[in-house]
């Protein structure tokens, strides 16, 4: 394993100046993911162990984390990366074919509370660590595309069509230089990502994917209620919420920018 520097605590300097391993081996020792392997392990039971559960998570999180584009890409990567597939996990050269991707895959979309779960423990983990986390927070939103340009003509779910994605429009405004205005329009076939970030870290604290259609109004006040939930220590902390709907400002009125 790679022997990590002293870091000091969020520097995106330091972090880009670190090598894709280094980044991975981070990443690796601090998702709290123990349980979900165990879980996984007890499921597969004692059907063949080619390709560990914690080597195929592993090299998920790589595929994240190194921003491979789609499975193909990361097996290119693992196949050409020996340092890489020991970190991972491998024990031998053979890189998982495709089919054992789409069935851990499966697997791991079929556990989405347990995944769900990991994320809640790292804001609770950050919140502990870091006093002004939350201090700043906003909201907004970014289109995910669907592999697909259009709607499936069938709409049986079968695994080789994109039966829930929809359309989805945003507008951008601003000013140019000279004072005159633009806009620009952007179209797409998928969904929405809605997010709660921590506006100095630039860490999410609360997400939701939606379909495209769906206004970024209509989820903030939900995306705010599951913080108040959830992480009533974060939120207590909130001074500035920075694009908060009307709706969401009735029940938190003490966070609104500058009230």
């Amino acid at each position: 394993m790679a022997i990590i520097p002293q870091l000091s605590l969020f520097s995106w300097q330091d972090l880009q100046e670190l090598g894709d391993l280094e980044r991975l081996v981070l990443v690796l020792d601090t998702v709290p993911d123990d349980a979900l392997m165990r879980h996984l392990d007890t499921a597969r039971g004692r059907g063949r162990n080619d390709y560990p559960v914690r080597a195929m998570w592993n090299s998920v999180l790589a595929g994240v984390v190194f921003q491979h584009l789609s499975i193909e890409s990361l097996r290119r990567e693992l196949a050409r990366n020996a340092q890489l597939r020991a970190l991972c996990g491998f024990r031998n050269a053979a890189v998982p074919p495709a089919s054992a991707y789409t069935r851990f895959l499966r697997r791991l979309m079929a556990e989405q509370d347990r995944i769900d779960a990991l994320f809640e423990q790292l804001v609770e983990d950050i919140t502990a660590v870091l006093p002004d986390f939350g201090h700043r927070l906003a909201i907004d939103s970014k289109a995910i595309p669907s592999r697909a340009v259009r709607p499936a003509k069938n709409s049986g779910a079968d695994g080789r069509r994109d039966v829930d994605a929809d359309f989805g429009r945003k507008e951008y405004r601003g000013v140019h230089e000279d004072g005159t205005r633009w806009s620009k329009v952007v179209q797409w076939f998928g969904y929405k990502l809605h997010l709660v970030v921590d506006a100095t870290y630039e860490l999410p604290v609360a997400w939701e994917v939606t379909k495209a259609s769906v206004s970024d109004v209509s989820r903030a006040q939900p995306l705010l209620n599951h913080l108040h939930d959830r992480h009533p220590a974060l939120l207590s902390r909130a001074a500035l919420l920075g694009y908060l709907p009307d709706q969401a400002s009735d029940r938190y009125p003490e966070y609104v920018a500058g009230s």
